[in-house]
């Protein structure tokens, strides 16, 4: 960062022209403005894609929200408050099924089964370039190979059905399944089995935990010495689990597959950077790897930021299309969110690239919540439950409903822009001196106020 001397150069590109939009396949209607990083600080990366950026490779766009043919809203997760979603939970047995029994069904796929982002080709220009899978021994979190814990599906289903105070047969083969112990099921016409507690009405068990409390408020110490405890109830032996719950089981020792996760470092325009509060892996840009029986079935790209994890994109086999990895992966990135938040308490975000309310395929983005969407005028964050009606009504909004509340950051003064000239750092009023007669004050212009006053006051336009 400046501060230190580490400094974020681009080269702003403009864009005037509309090219082919990837979402509803208009050949002209997609625009946006962009710039080419030859190198950037991770905390002007996070400041960009908090004013709506978004990299690809070494290339920063940012959609002309107002003119292009699907909005782009940059959405963001609150890592420590997401609980996984119905649809979440089966995407995780899916795995954990096909992970202990070797299930695959092909040929079905989800919809929230999307990558994050692949890569954009409809954004601008792009570097040409190759993965690099740095084997390279990483401290503390990232270790060379961690074996996917998981569990099988029926186990959570039978413990999710296994009655409370109602009769259960050993014959059953949930109960079986779960481990319960059961007597032997009393024969027809025999009656109730002596072995367990008679059935009781709700009436009279909420009747008895009236008295308890009104004996337990009498002896004055808390404990009811007369009446015993009542059993507990359904809602207390099924909670839901968490997210870390689901990944944290351990699979069954007899697995059909065994499903490896790595992470390692890779090539990226952001600066590698650590900090005494940061994580302990740094800051910057990670490949995570997915090993099914030693092939590599997946890869997402990540960004470790100051606040946030940013998913940048994955790719993955094609024959593991109905396993949901889109989906599943950010499952496990925002599991990793929460991790790093331990070691680095200001970061607690997970961001998932744009959400495209116009495009139904890429609405997947808001199932995981509780979320925001960047208003594309004031640059504050929204709920996405306020958002939703807006985006119905019309394809851009300004999501921001207060009229007074305007750009925080907005262009005070361009002539304290930073601009790379010559091997020189100058600010833009001492440029534009020495360039006397020069025609780019007004993309200057459009640039700063793009990025906003503190990027233009840190960032090197790289000028020739």
């Amino acid at each position: 960062m400046a501060g230190n001397k580490s400094y974020t150069i681009v080269e702003y590109f403009g864009g005037e022209d509309g090219y082919r939009c990837g979402y509803c396949k208009s050949q002209t209607g997609n625009f946006s403005r962009g710039m080419w990083s030859h190198t950037m600080t991770v905390q002007d990366y996070q400041d960009l894609i908090d004013r709506g950026w978004r990299r690809s490779g070494k290339y920063v766009y940012k959609p002309i929200m107002q003119k292009t043919c699907c909005p782009q809203y940059t959405i963001r997760c609150h890592a420590l408050k997401f609980q996984p979603s119905k649809s979440h939970k089966k995407i995780l047995k899916k795995m954990n099924r096909f992970i202990s029994k070797g299930e695959l069904q092909k040929g079905q796929e989800d919809c929230a089964g999307e990558p994050m982002d692949s890569v954009c080709e409809e954004a601008g220009p792009q570097e040409l370039r190759k993965v690099h899978l740095k084997y390279t021994a990483l401290t503390g979190i990232q270790k060379d190979a961690t074996e996917f814990p998981s569990t099988t599906e029926v186990q959570k289903e039978a413990a999710d059905a296994t009655p409370t105070g109602s009769q259960t047969s050993q014959n059953d083969p949930v109960s079986v399944l779960a481990g319960t112990t059961t007597s032997a099921a009393p024969k027809p016409g025999n009656g109730a089995d002596p072995s367990r507690p008679p059935c009781r009405k709700a009436k009279e068990l909420r009747k008895e935990r009236r008295l308890q409390k009104e004996q337990m408020r009498q002896n004055g110490d808390g404990v009811s010495s007369t009446v015993s405890p009542t059993q507990p109830t359904p809602s207390q032996n099924n909670q839901s689990k968490t997210l870390e719950e689901f990944i944290s089981e351990s699979l069954p020792e007899n697995s059909a597959h065994c499903l490896e996760f790595k992470r390692f470092l890779c090539d990226s325009p952001l600066e590698a950077e650590y900090a005494p509060d940061g994580p302990e892996v740094g800051y910057g840009s990670f490949h995570q790897q997915y090993w099914l029986d030693g092939r590599i079935v997946a890869v997402g790209v990540i960004d470790i930021l100051p606040t946030c994890v940013s998913s940048v994109y994955l790719y993955y086999h094609p024959d593991f299309n109905s396993l949901s990895l889109g989906s599943y992966s950010a499952l496990r990135e925002i599991a990793f969110t929460k991790q790093l938040q331990k070691q680095s308490p200001k970061l607690s975000y997970y961001y998932l690239g744009f959400y495209i309310h116009s495009c139904p395929k890429m609405r997947y983005k808001g199932q995981y919540r509780p979320s925001d969407l960047l208003c594309p005028e004031t640059y504050v964050w929204v709920s996405i439950e306020r958002c939703i009606p807006l985006l119905d009504n019309s394809r851009y909004a300004r999501l921001n409903q207060d009229p007074d509340l305007g750009d925080a950051r907005a262009v005070r003064d361009l002539g304290r822009a930073l601009v790379l000239y010559r091997r020189t750092v100058m600010p833009y009023a001492a440029y534009s001196r020495k360039r006397k007669g020069s025609s780019d004050e007004m993309e200057v212009q459009q640039y700063a106020s793009l990025v906003g006053q503190d990027c233009a006051e840190r960032i090197l336009l790289y000028r020739s």
